[in-house]
């Protein structure tokens, strides 16, 4: 059976070819482009919000916000773990202090740390663990406690933005 591209010249079967292959290559990137980051607010009962990104990879639960050089006001990183336990963090290749607040289950501050000083060398300090166990650490800007009068047993709310 003749090919359906015998006898003809070259330049259409490049042609082809090109166009099958940037068909293929879309088609490849439409279906497996990345998730977007979410992005939670946490809203503390004093009317201040952090707009945390979610730690929900692998990459993110361990480098967090490292190798960040600045951190946007009312920003931050939120860790939710599978469970509630004792969880300790640290600031390995942090750039920047941040403060850092441990919430439980019923999403009530448990613990927290102000001003986490960045560490570049080895070993690294590890904070907490918490009095009570945590199912949540975020971390936010430093300053942010003391500037905006957060305390333990403090109620959170969580909003996930789509």
């Amino acid at each position: 059976m003749p090919s359906l591209f015998q006898g003809q010249p070259n330049k259409k079967r490049l042609l082809f070819l090109v166009l099958m292959s940037l068909l293929l290559i879309s088609g490849a990137l439409l279906f497996n482009r990345p998730e977007q980051t979410k992005v939670i607010h946490v809203s503390f009962p004093n009317n201040h919000v952090i707009k945390a990104e979610v730690a929900d990879t692998p990459e993110k639960l361990l480098f967090g916000l490292a190798f960040r050089d600045h951190i946007p006001v009312d920003e931050g990183m939120l860790y939710i773990f599978d469970e509630s336990s004792a969880h300790q963090v640290w600031t390995k290749e942090f750039r920047v202090p941040v403060d850092i607040i441990w919430v439980d289950e019923s999403k009530k501050i448990v613990f927290v740390v102000e001003s986490a000083s960045p560490c570049s060398g080895d070993p690294c300090p590890w904070y907490g663990p918490p009095p009570q166990n945590a199912r949540y650490v975020l971390e936010t800007n430093d300053g942010f406690v003391k500037n905006s009068n957060i305390e333990l047993g403090m109620q959170l709310k969580f909003i996930l933005r789509m």
